[in-house]
């Protein structure tokens, strides 16, 4: 009887959902919002090393496309939550240890300085993996045009094959954009509150696993569903101009 009053007596999902306590509502948007700004400057930093190695890869030295190499094998080898840990804790250690050399007390990264930084290493590899592939897919005897032209590199990067290789490179950057949502759940493990960290704290603060589990889940359907349609967008964007993929008509 007295399990059936507890049982009876529990709040309801909605209660548990709700946006002031007793309710966790905002916790887990608050833990959304997080989620949502580390991937947002991990995809940043990530695109920016991504550009910067796709090139380097495509147009560099014998030395740099080396280590470029060895960057982009070596992230790509070493599981996500791995590198979290090693990145998260050592470049903690390595950063306090060179700031004791000018006799300075150490410091503890904030949490998003950190998932930022670690995230934007690994989807740094991958960009560079498709940013370089859409390089390639460019026509080559445009650039040789425009090279023929005495077009600068610079300029022929900016006006020739960026623009041309966006549009092969928008659906491999779209999924990395969903694998770093994804990703910041592994977070947690180092203990910064995204919304995998703070669904995992009311559940076991209330013990409705299935209720937030659900609603975290819900929350990340929301959030790809949506980007999907951003990069759906953007795509069709990019391909402006250019013949349609599909062979519909003529």
């Amino acid at each position: 009887m007295g399990s059936l009053l507890a049982f009876v007596g529990s709040p309801s999902a909605a209660e548990l959902l709700a946006w002031s306590p007793p309710g966790w509502g905002a916790t887990l948007v608050a833990g959304l919002w997080n989620s949502i700004l580390i991937a947002l400057g991990a995809y940043a930093l990530g695109l920016a090393i991504g550009i910067g190695g796709a090139f380097g890869k495509v147009y560099g030295g014998p030395v740099l496309r080396d280590l470029l190499e060895a960057y982009t094998t070596l992230v790509r080898a070493v599981p996500e939550l791995v590198l979290i840990l090693i990145l998260y804790f050592a470049l903690t250690d390595a950063v306090n240890k060179i700031i004791a050399l000018w006799d300075y007390g150490p410091i503890q990264l904030s949490g998003v300085a950190a998932g930022i930084g670690v995230l934007g290493v690994v989807q740094g590899a991958y960009s560079t993996e498709v940013i370089r592939g859409a390089i390639l897919s460019v026509p080559h005897g445009q650039i040789e045009a425009a090279r023929a032209m005495g077009m600068p590199p610079v300029r022929l990067a900016r006006r020739i094959t960026l623009p041309l290789m966006m549009a092969a490179a928008i659906p491999g950057l779209a999924n990395l954009w969903l694998i770093v949502t994804k990703d910041t759940a592994l977070l947690a493990v180092v203990g910064f509150v995204e919304l995998t960290k703070a669904t995992s704290l009311a559940a076991a603060t209330t013990k409705a696993f299935f209720t937030f589990y659900a609603a975290a889940g819900v929350l990340y359907l929301i959030l790809s569903l949506g980007s999907t349609v951003i990069f759906h967008r953007i795509e069709r964007w990019a391909r402006r101009g250019q013949r349609p993929l599909s062979g519909g008509g003529r």
